[in-house]
């Protein structure tokens, strides 16, 4: 140790540079007492080295803290910013340090031009993603330079803040969503005057298990184990239907994700009308996977999948995996979303939330609807099929894009339902949830400041929230804000509003890919990204991708509405790209496809023959040689 001492004196003395601030020591200038590395010597304690500072704004929005200001060591000018680091400091007992950087920014002060500092710190994900580990944390302001002689750091409060004529108190709440845990919390900030110094306290108020509520006595509900036995009777039932022949004109529309006829089944199914087709059509619908279906329901499912000759998709289904697809019968996934952008389904393998190797999801699909042939493989990675089950017709849902007439009357009746709309530039704000599934999806809503967008926007715009359904949180909105903010996410079908949307805020949603076929300014907001990257991927570099303009921030945010923009170049390429046809027609080749049988020969395995069976090479079959029905 004595040997270690002498050597940092004789760096010091010959003014030898330490490369890591690491290697200096921490003071608090409230104690005089060393923090950290107590076995080095002390750079500087002279009263010179104390730090005049002052918060010119600091503002709370929900658990987001926005602070600038400016802090500089009294007789230390400094014009590099490279040579003056910033951070604030939270202190607790109980859990230790947590260091937040500060960007340097210009000041105004003549003699210090490094001197100015601002940060943006969200507490809801502060602790590796998640909220603050509860406890009472002290705030403080740290500032290390680099001298002749080596890094001078120390520590203080924040100091006054501008225009504060006393304590100063906010509280918020914050959220942490999982598959096994869904948590509230308070968070409390507290300022001193007298003390210049700021205190958070977290604390957490609530922990519920998602999984309990699948055992309520709500009556639409089926429990966990009531679905797994229902899963198994599925599978029995269906397997006694199989020795029933196929019904070649009978197409069944099965979804666990809404009870009305609507968007690609809407289109698919408004065509066959049309078109006054033989096919027997019948919808299995439910609201959710959870929802509750009579054994009745059960035993009548088992029978449609088990006997039609297309069983058609729009969503995930948990409950047909299982099931071994009969020769002749084709089970077609028309996927609810559009094009390729954050990966989904087995191109997700080993990340958080993907699926294993080995499990049955998608994996039964004989067909499967995409918008482009760019996109094919995508999608056959995704749903772990082979490309020939790609079918690259388009999503039928699209077809009210190249529908004028049908467009005017969606607006018009909009305007009916959705008054507010009237005499207003409309902003759809339309964002993906946040986690690895339905149970612990949440959207982080403390993003944005609804105060600020409201000053700026409310006098010309209204702006309309679609929330994806898996979220759980709700925005918290002033009532003072009711002629401005309206939330329609209970609303089924997006596309009807993107139509009266005179521009489209989102962030990873496929949303995107619809309203690049109306040509309107688009905003991505997400002052998330590096973290979504991190948790899930995309299928193309974002920045290249996203056909709109990117903002991080609220303030970009409102800047880029107020003034939106279009690259029509850009939007072109990406709607060629991801659209093989730009003419409405997408239901129709669907409905042409099924009525042709997707280009394949559909030989009834039940159908008698009145004559002989014939083989490839012009002999005889014996009945006895015929192949088995599969």
């Amino acid at each position: 140790m004595l040997q270690r001492l002498k050597r940092v004196a004789r760096r010091i003395l010959y003014g030898q540079p330490r490369n890591n601030p690491a290697d200096a020591t921490v003071f608090d200038e409230e104690t005089e007492s060393s923090l950290k590395y107590l076995n080095e010597p002390r750079l500087d304690t002279e009263a010179e080295s104390l730090i005049k500072r002052q918060v010119n704004h600091l503002e709370f929005n929900s658990s987001y803290l926005v602070i600038d200001g400016q802090a500089y060591f009294e007789n230390y000018p400094e014009k590099d910013p490279e040579r003056i680091i910033k951070s604030l400091i939270l202190v607790s007992d109980q859990q230790g340090e947590i260091e937040i950087p500060l960007v340097n920014q210009a000041s105004p002060i003549a003699k210090f031009p490094a001197a100015g500092y601002r940060g943006t710190i969200n507490f809801s994900t502060i602790s590796d993603g998640k909220p603050l580990i509860p406890g009472t944390y002290e705030v403080k302001l740290q500032l290390k330079q680099y001298l002749t002689k080596g890094w001078l750091i120390r520590r203080t409060t924040i100091g006054q803040i501008a225009n504060a004529t006393g304590d100063l108190n906010y509280t918020t709440k914050m959220t942490s969503y999982s598959a096994k845990s869904n948590k509230s919390y308070s968070l409390i900030f507290r300022y001193n005057l007298a003390a210049q110094a700021l205190n958070v306290t977290s604390y957490q108020l609530s922990q519920i298990n998602p999984l309990d509520n699948e055992f309520s006595s709500d009556e639409g509900m089926d429990t966990a184990a009531m679905r797994a036995i229902k899963r198994r009777a599925l599978k029995l039932w269906y397997h006694w239907y199989c020795l029933q022949p196929i019904r070649k004109k009978q197409i069944s529309f099965v979804s666990d994700s809404r009870v009305s006829i609507s968007g690609n089944f809407e289109f698919i199914y408004q065509e066959l009308k049309r078109r006054n087709t033989d096919f027997k059509i019948s919808f299995y619908l439910k609201p959710s996977i959870k929802a509750k279906k009579s054994w009745k329901e059960v035993r009548t499912l088992a029978k449609a999948l088990a006997t039609s000759r297309y069983v058609i998709l729009d969503d995930f289904y948990p409950l047909v995996y299982p099931l071994h697809i009969r020769e002749n019968a084709d089970l077609i996934q028309v996927w609810h979303a559009v094009g390729a952008f954050k990966t989904f389904g087995y191109s997700r393998l080993g990340m958080p939330g993907g699926p294993k190797l080995q499990s049955l999801n998608h994996r039964n699909y004989t067909k499967a609807l995409v918008s482009s042939h760019n996109i094919a493989d995508k999608y056959a990675e995704g749903f772990g099929i082979g490309d020939d089950k790609i079918a690259p017709l388009g999503i039928p849902r699209t077809d009210v894009f190249f529908d004028e007439p049908k467009k005017k009357a969606i607006r018009e009746r909009l305007e009916e339902e959705l008054p507010f709309i009237k005499g207003k530039k409309v902003i759809l704000f339309a964002p993906t949830f946040r986690g690895n599934g339905q149970q612990s999806a949440y959207y982080p809503f403390e993003m944005l400041n609804f105060k600020e967008i409201y000053e700026a926007l409310h006098e010309d715009y209204v702006f309309l929230l679609k929330i994806h359904p898996f979220v759980q949180n709700k925005p918290t909105l002033p009532y003072e804000y009711s002629d401005f903010y309206y939330d329609v996410s209970d609303y089924r079908e997006i596309n009807d509003l993107l139509l009266v949307a005179d521009q489209l805020i989102t962030d990873y949603s496929s949303v995107c890919f619809e309203y690049a076929l109306l040509k309107r300014p688009m905003v991505f907001f997400a002052p998330d990204l590096a973290d979504y990257m991190q948790s899930r991927s995309f299928y193309f570099d974002y920045f290249d991708f996203i056909p709109g303009t990117l903002a991080e921030n609220t303030h970009d945010l409102i800047a880029q509405l107020e003034k939106p923009t279009l690259n029509q170049a850009k939007i072109d390429g990406f709607v060629n790209f991801f659209f093989d046809d730009l003419d409405g027609q997408a239901s129709a080749r669907f409905v042409d496809a099924l009525e042709n049988h997707f280009g394949e020969d559909d030989v009834d395995e039940t159908e008698a023959t009145d004559g002989p069976l014939v083989g490839e090479d012009g002999k005889v079959i014996p009945t006895w040689g015929k192949k088995a029905p599969k």
